[in-house]
């Protein structure tokens, strides 16, 4: 469970090598926020997000769910997006 999370703190976005062959998106972004790789990750790459992307904010490492917890947690401090009802 995470306690405290400093969203403010500079993080570093990695994708996990695919298959081979398979065209990568995104391997490495670096963010000058926790916060904004969050929101990326959630908001921006939602179908790329089960490749299992993971995040460093200093000596931390977060996995995919992790983020996702961290984006839902009344403590994040940025704006989501609505998501319409399907």
């Amino acid at each position: 469970m995470i306690m405290t999370f400093d969203y403010t703190a500079a993080a570093e976005l990695f994708m996990p090598k695919g298959k081979p062959g398979a065209r990568q998106p995104l391997k490495y972004r670096r963010f000058s926020t926790a916060a904004e790789a969050i929101r990326f990750v959630v908001e921006e790459l939602p179908a790329v997000s089960t490749l299992d992307p993971w995040m460093q904010v200093g000596d931390d490492r977060f996995n995919s769910d992790d983020i996702h917890r961290l984006y839902e947690s009344t403590s994040y401090p940025k704006r989501r997006r609505i998501r319409k009802s399907r």
